[in-house]
């Protein structure tokens, strides 16, 4: 509406006008104004086109931060499901092992689920560590007893009270041991 009355302020101003050179920079000045509007207009279309584009980045953005979340979510829970299908086995065998009357068929059932757990663990691609006669390492063992004998190397374990385990260079428990000297 505000454009229509300039447009028609500046037409009588050019009708009006006595000499041809008012008239003449009317014309200019009504050119002027025009390219003015279409400049304005390029620039609508131009900050429209911005705009969208900037919405249409946000919508992506907040789309890959959802499935980057449900994607994390579905491969915890996938590697849970996976760690537990392994320990299965282990739970079945301790199952049979309780069953048992006879003191022999329990040696030999709780013989086969320690085989079962080293091979879960194996697949599992965790591995233990602390054994007997391994030099102590404090970035790995922890020692909880320590006794002097001249007759062992210097920080070696003597007795392991828990075997540690990791999975690559990630430590999952220290092993417990007593070391000498």
């Amino acid at each position: 509406m505000k454009e229509t009355n300039q447009n028609e302020a500046v037409n009588e101003a050019v009708n009006e006008a006595p000499d041809t050179a008012e008239a003449a920079e009317l014309e200019a000045l009504k050119a002027e104004l025009e390219a003015v509007r279409a400049e304005a207009e390029r620039l609508k279309s131009e900050l429209k086109e911005k705009e969208d584009k900037y919405l249409r980045l946000a919508a992506e953005y907040d789309n890959f931060r959802r499935r980057s979340r449900e994607e994390k979510e579905a491969t915890y829970n996938n590697a849970l499901a996976d760690t537990v299908t392994e320990i299965l086995p282990i739970i079945d065998n301790l199952e049979r092992a309780a069953a048992f009357t006879d003191g022999e068929k329990v040696k030999d059932g709780l013989v086969m689920i320690a085989g079962t757990v080293g091979t879960v663990l194996e697949r599992l691609g965790v591995e233990a560590f602390g054994a007997a006669g391994d030099k102590f390492d404090p970035n790995i063992h922890n020692a909880v007893f320590h006794e002097e004998d001249d007759s062992e190397r210097e920080d070696e374990i003597t007795e392991v009270f828990q075997k540690g385990y990791k999975k690559g260079n990630r430590i999952i428990r220290f092993a417990m041991v007593k070391t000498v000297n």
